[in-house]
């Protein structure tokens, strides 16, 4: 209950971030698309350079403690973008700064937050206690950004920040009271390490999984099309719709509402089709949502088809990520799972790295509608890639 609070905690705080970051750039520093790329990149390129290092270092240590710590840290860094605002030193290039920063920490943070939970409940739950998380989660999607586009045309969005910068010190406070129900313990520090063997011993485990392997392979090609969407998606509606930033909350909170119904559902729902049957049924839904974004105007049937298209894609991840953690955790062994967690999360997030940049480039060459019916595309790719897959077969008894 402790870490699902901090968790919850955390998650309303980067709801608010989330928003409050780019139309920081968009608006008070006057952002291209290319260069809103370059933000949403910068947030995940630790990921690809530090991910798979990040996989072995959580395996080696007791996770609560680099929850904790991380928690901490990411309160100190983000708190100095409200105070650059205040000094009139924020540029662009600092932002991008803080935000890399920001975002090696969240990767040492996301590999042991998703290893820990092991720790806490029994095997058989782990994919009811990923559905309360991811409900929680969802929450956090529905109210924030509604809760940020009001917070930003309030008071700024450098100092609407500052809410997030408040949840982290509020949720590394929670973390540090939690006991797990089964201690923890650092394996291997007492043995000799090869880094390049514990490493290769992750990737294997992902890539050579005659489940995990598709499921791994398909998810980096959904968040390069994903990473080029959400970039192309922010200018899109503040430039070419014109709406403003409450508006844009609007869309992303009926997203959240989405998520909450999906993670609400999502245990019956995969025990219903089962494991593999029911995320290439998410992977499916995800780009027929996404196709009214492109087909949207400025009016308020505009407005209308981009609701629909943030909740269907929350319905779908809802539903989805439930399951699919329930799965991977449950199938790796507790040595591999911060390798695992870290392989397949920091790779997800380096696909990111190349598709948010892209998606900019696409949109200030090509215009906004062609480079999201490219993103679109690709999202259709990954859906008949995993259908056509192994991983149809996947069920928790692997």
């Amino acid at each position: 209950m402790r870490f699902w609070m901090a968790d919850a905690v955390s998650m309303v705080g980067s709801s608010v971030t989330g928003l409050a970051l780019q139309v920081v750039a968009v608006v008070t520093l006057q952002a291209s698309a290319t260069e809103v790329g370059i933000l949403n990149a910068a947030r995940w390129l630790p990921y690809l350079l530090f991910g798979l290092l990040a996989g072995v270092y959580v395996d080696r240590h007791r996770r609560q403690p680099l929850l904790v710590g991380t928690d901490l840290a990411r309160a100190v860094v983000l708190g100095l973008i409200p105070l650059a605002a205040a000094l009139d030193l924020l540029t662009l290039p600092l932002l991008i700064a803080v935000v890399l920063v920001f975002g090696t920490l969240s990767l040492v943070y996301d590999a042991a937050h998703q290893s820990f939970p092991p720790s806490l409940v029994p095997g058989p739950l782990l994919t009811s206690a990923s559905a309360r998380l991811e409900q929680s989660s969802a929450v956090a999607q529905t109210g924030g950004p509604v809760a940020a586009g009001a917070l930003i045309k309030l008071v700024g969005a450098p100092v609407a920040i500052l809410v997030d910068a408040v949840s982290y010190l509020v949720s590394g406070i929670l973390l540090a009271t939690v006991k797990p129900l089964h201690p923890e313990v650092a394996t291997g520090n007492d043995q000799p390490r090869n880094l390049t063997q514990e490493i290769r011993a992750g990737l294997t485990w992902v890539y050579r999984s005659s489940t995990l392997g598709p499921l791994a392979l398909t998810s980096h090609l959904w968040f390069l099309c994903q990473g080029m969407i959400t970039t192309v998606y922010l200018v899109f509606v503040l430039h070419t719709l014109q709406f403003s930033a409450l508006l844009l909350g609007v869309t992303f909170a009926c997203g959240g509402v989405g998520s909450v119904i999906g993670a609400t559902a999502s245990g019956p729902f995969g025990r219903w089709l089962g494991v593999g049957p029911s995320i290439i049924a998410c992977r499916w839904l995800t780009p027929v949502a996404y196709l009214a974004i492109p087909l949207a105007g400025d009016g308020a049937g505009g407005l209308v088809l981009l609701c629909l298209a943030q909740f269907g894609f929350g319905l779908s991840i809802g539903l989805d990520s439930p399951i699919e953690m329930g799965y991977r955790s449950s199938i790796t062994p507790s040595r591999l799972l911060g390798r695992m967690n870290a392989t397949m999360r920091s790779l997800n997030r380096a696909a990111i790295v190349i598709g948010a940049p892209l998606g900019g480039l696409l949109a200030d060459h090509l215009g906004h509608r062609p480079a999201l019916w490219i993103a679109v595309g690709g999202m259709f790719l990954q859906a008949i890639l995993i259908h056509r897959s192994k991983f149809r077969h996947a069920r928790l008894t692997d």
